[in-house]
């Protein structure tokens, strides 16, 4: 059926945005940072705009389970004074616990009004969600971690994923009369694979998705990193390379060994040299969860129910689930040709996850040095019914990370793929972060969907809901007021991937399309751009985004595209990832919402080098005027206009500014000017 338009709630608060007190997790209200060493203080500053009448805030910390109070100050002379945009009140907190939850209570005198008139609570709690006029559970408290952080890199990239056999052939690809691939040096093909000519479009749906084999390679790629760089990306994101029984490889036959249709071991290594060469980084994709049942484990295991082997499955009928009936045995999603591995076996711990010469270890070591992995299906990896070693298998994974790390001296990503909530499994030491569907694909999706979709939502008996921007705004900062600051800034930001409909096919037009860009390109966290989204690309469903990419369309010696390329689109995301990769408050900055309209979002990046402002518009909006004199705001300052996507205007009169669309756009405005001598 198709969704309903719902209304949303009214706000927990009747307080405009602009009024109310604010704290993020960003280096203007937390220094020196919100990852900290165990022990090591920090300072904590609220910004209470002038229009606010808070009588007394204060500090409400959890450590070691008990809770600490303190009464902030206002910020000693040599800080930022106090002035008629507000104060600034501060604090200091330990991190004495591994992870370390706090929130502000802000206390107003009772029937004491804001500068615009509104009732401010006499009574009310500052979280990571906002002002909240009751008592409220830890679950959106700001927190601070002691756990040893993701890499400082992974703040400043942008990622480019990669589905190998529809990326590109290289020019060395064997292929026959017809343009469809052969095996490697003239062998046959595996007995799955049904070689495709490049142009053919894959299949919707069925059992012929994980055959269609089109021949991309890995040397395919290097010969196209041009491009990737050309879009501001710096860290090339793999599907899985090993050997399996479909063109997917979530089926791996084995992690010995890179897939030979792609290059092999040979080609991966050619892969990352030529992207550290450049400057450039390269995630891995692994299925911790289940491997193919041609894997050579699971083969030894339904062979010798008393082999080693045995144990790394879960076998139904056997003693505590293993070492049963060969052909009854646990898979993915009940799916026969992913057998399910079974993470209380020590001996599969450490072939796969532990240590420098496990799977993990050996493919982040020399010679193929990949800067981190990406696993697969995260969510589910060591659960089964009574079974819950999710956050050990985190935990492993990352010991091993560190493990290399001090061998090599590179320090490397681990993401989790997830596709609902991961709140709970990112405050440990163990993921860095996760594929944000979450906090950021869906409620976008939600926002600027076609007005008429056949897009199913999650499976459920509906299309893709039409929400309006109070309801997608609620999700972003509620739902990312769970994870801990440096889980969302460690986070992949995606508008699609190669399990779900593109992005132009979800919000139906090239208009909407550039607002969603606008969006990945400013929002926090790290940008993850599906290739073949930066073009325009179509696709219904995961299956059929796996179109390959229509190179020859790209040719400059041609007149005219010989395929579908949004040429606008492209440019577009070029120059969107380009000004994030200029501003360091688009890549480390905070967060603060400064409008909040059913057309229309606004907010702000806040850093000590700068600050930038960004609004979203979705249709036409009447005109909206915001006073951006609130405290840890450059109001004067952000006035260059950098970015401006459709029909929305934008006029700055002393620290007003006015925004006004007549359809869908975005803006973007900095406080630091243009590099010299750009557009």
């Amino acid at each position: 059926m198709t969704a309903p338009r719902p209304t949303p709630a009214p706000d927990h608060t009747a307080v405009p945005l602009l009024e109310q007190p604010h704290h993020d997790g960003g280096p203007v209200h937390v220094t020196p940072s919100a990852t900290v060493p165990l022990g090591e203080r920090v300072r904590l500053r609220v910004h209470v705009p002038a229009a606010y009448p808070a009588r007394t805030v204060a500090l409400r910390a959890v450590v070691d389970g008990e809770i600490l109070t303190r009464t902030l100050e206002v910020e000693e002379p040599g800080g930022e004074a106090d002035d008629d945009r507000g104060r600034w009140l501060t604090t200091t907190l330990a991190a004495d616990s591994p992870v370390v939850p706090y929130r502000f209570c802000v206390l107003a005198a009772p029937g004491a009004r804001t500068a615009s008139g509104a009732q401010a609570p006499a009574y009310a709690w500052l979280t990571a969600a906002g002002l909240v006029p009751w008592d409220v559970a830890d679950a959106t408290d700001f927190r601070l971690v002691a756990h040893e952080p993701a890499p400082d890199w992974v703040a400043d990239a942008i990622v480019y994923q990669v589905f190998p056999d529809r990326f590109a052939r290289s020019a060395a690809a064997a292929t026959d009369p017809d343009g469809r691939p052969t095996g490697p040096g003239g062998a046959a093909l595996p007995d799955w694979a049904i070689p495709m000519a490049w142009d053919e479009e894959p299949a919707v749906h069925g059992e012929l998705t994980g055959r269609q084999h089109y021949g991309g390679d890995l040397d395919g790629v290097i010969e196209h990193l041009d491009h990737i760089a050309s879009l501001g990306a710096d860290t090339v994101y793999l599907t899985p390379v090993f050997p399996a029984g479909s063109v997917h490889r979530y089926d791996a036959s084995t992690f010995e060994r890179v897939d030979p249709l792609l290059g092999g071991d040979e080609a991966l290594v050619r892969l990352s040299r030529a992207l550290h060469a450049r400057g450039m980084r390269l995630l891995l994709d692994l299925t911790t969860n289940h491997t193919g049942d041609g894997h050579e484990w699971f083969r030894a295991a339904r062979a010798d129910a008393g082999g080693e082997e045995a144990g790394f499955y879960l076998f139904e009928d056997g003693p505590d689930g293993t070492g049963g009936h060969p052909d009854s045995y646990v898979s993915w999603l009940d799916v026969p040709s992913l057998p399910k591995l079974d993470h209380r076996d020590e001996t599969l711990r450490s072939r796969l996850l532990r240590g420098a010469d496990s799977v993990v270890g050996r493919y982040l070591a020399e010679p193929f040095a990949a800067d981190g992995w990406r696993i697969d299906v995260a969510n589910m990896t060591g659960r089964h019914g009574a079974t819950d070693l999710a956050h050990r298998v985190a935990r492993d994974l990352r010991a091993t990370q560190r493990e290399v790390a001090r061998r090599t001296g590179r320090g490397t990503w681990l993401l989790a793929e997830h596709g609902h909530d991961a709140s709970g499994d990112l405050a440990g030491d163990g993921w860095h972060g996760t594929m944000n569907y979450s906090g950021f694909t869906r409620p976008l999706w939600a926002w600027l969907a076609a007005e008429e979709t056949d897009l199913n939502w999650l499976g459920l008996p509906l299309t893709i809901p039409r929400l309006d921007g109070g309801a997608i705004w609620r999700t972003l900062r509620d739902y990312n007021a769970q994870l801990p600051w440096p889980a969302r800034l460690h986070s992949q930001n995606q508008l699609a991937s190669h399990d779900t409909p593109r992005t132009r096919t979800v919000v139906g037009s090239r208009e909407r399309q550039l607002v969603a860009i606008a969006a990945l390109a400013t929002l926090p966290g790290v940008p993850t751009v599906f290739a073949g989204d930066e073009l325009g690309a179509e696709g219904t469903t995961g299956e059929h985004s796996r179109t390959p990419m229509p190179w020859a369309a790209l040719d400059p010696a041609r007149a005219e595209p010989a395929g579908p390329v949004d040429r606008e689109v492209l440019a577009r995301t070029r120059a969107l990832l380009g000004l994030r990769r200029a501003e360091v408050s688009l890549r480390r900055g905070g967060l603060r919402w400064l409008h909040v309209g059913p057309e229309a979002i606004t907010f702000a990046r806040t850093h000590p080098a700068g600050d930038t402002v960004v609004h979203l518009a979705r249709a036409a909006h009447e005109e909206i005027s915001l006073d951006l004199a609130v405290p840890g705001l450059d109001a004067p300052g952000v006035r260059h206009l950098r970015h401006r996507v459709g029909p929305l205007a934008a006029h700055r009169t002393g620290t007003a500014l006015t925004l006004r669309a007549d359809g869908p756009g975005a803006v973007v405005l900095t406080s630091t000017p243009p590099p010299e001598g750009s557009a």
